[in-house]
C-alpha cells in the first residue's frame, strides 16, 4: 500500500451543486419508498436549515461610519 497522503479534492460550484442535487434525488427516492415518519429531532433539524438558509450572513466588511470613527481616533 502506498503510504502518500491524498490530496484534498476541490469542485467547483457547479459540481457541487450537482452533487448536492442527486444526492436530494436518492434521498426522496428512498424515504418516499418507505414512506416512514421523519423522526421529530430530524425534522426540527431540517425546518431549522430551511431558516438559516433564508438569512444573510453577517457581514465581514467593516461599515463606513466605522471605518471614519477609526481614522479620526488615530
Amino acid at each position: 500500500m502506498s503510504s502518500q497522503k491524498a490530496l484534498p479534492v476541490q469542485i467547483d460550484s457547479g459540481h457541487c451543486r450537482a452533487i448536492c442535487e442527486e444526492i436530494g434525488d436518492r434521498l426522496r427516492i428512498l424515504l418516499d419508498r418507505e414512506a416512514c415518519e421523519i423522526p421529530q429531532q430530524l425534522r426540527l433539524l431540517i425546518d431549522r436549515l430551511g431558516e438559516l438558509d433564508g438569512e444573510q450572513a453577517p457581514s465581514i466588511v467593516p461599515a463606513l461610519d466605522d471605518m471614519q470613527v477609526w481614522s479620526t481616533a488615530a
